[in-house]
């Protein structure tokens, strides 16, 4: 297991979603990781995980909670964010949903298609090739999951699917995936997140 020096402190926004299973994650892997409610939570954080979930009821619970505008400010100030799923869908600054008054943290350089692979009923199970998590296939989730349609010329895609779909991206200190790591058992990801956050402690 990689140790992390200092320990990092991981916000995990705890509105919506499958965010309990980020947690244990996290603290399997030595990190500080603590529930993301409230305004005065964002304080002292290294770097910060939105779930998965359903992303409109994310968004607006954000604005109710008042939480979007200072983590907005946060993110581009450069605090290190995973989105994944929902998540992912919140950190674009474009979705085909754009115009129904969708709340976005609009921080990242993409466009996404929200329930691109249909229903919960059309969710699947595949392996994916992740280079930069090594030659081991990550068995990925997708659960009404969107895809990255377009990026622009700062995001390094990281994963797509056999037909060409991008299903996971960076920009900078921003990490987004279209499906649910944190149920597949496999820490690779979370790992890689936290290296996101170490180099940006340096």
């Amino acid at each position: 297991m990689e140790k992390y020096n200092p320990t990092p402190r991981i916000g995990v926004l705890a509105l919506q979603g499958d965010f309990d299973a980020h947690i244990k994650m996290l603290r399997e892997l030595g990190a500080e990781a603590v529930a993301i409610r409230l305004p005065r939570h964002l304080e002292e954080i290294d770097g910060i995980i939105i779930p998965g979930g359903e992303s409109t009821t994310i968004g607006k619970l954000m604005v109710v909670y008042e939480l979007h505008e200072v983590l907005q400010r946060k993110i581009r100030a450069g605090l290190p964010t995973w989105g994944t799923c929902a998540g992912l869908i919140l950190l674009a600054r474009e979705t085909d949903n754009s115009m129904a008054g969708q709340p976005l943290l609009a921080s990242m350089d993409i466009r996404v298609r929200r329930n691109a692979f249909g229903s919960q009923r059309e969710s699947f199970e595949t392996d994916l090739s992740v280079p930069v998590l090594g030659e081991a296939p990550f068995h990925t989730f997708f659960i009404r999951g969107p895809q990255v349609e377009s990026v622009g010329p700062e995001v390094e895609v990281l994963a797509t699917l056999d037909d060409g779909t991008i299903v996971a991206v960076r920009e900078g200190s921003l990490l987004g995936t279209a499906f649910h790591p944190e149920v597949s058992g496999d820490t690779r990801f979370h790992q890689y997140f936290l290296r996101i956050v170490q180099s940006m402690q340096r």
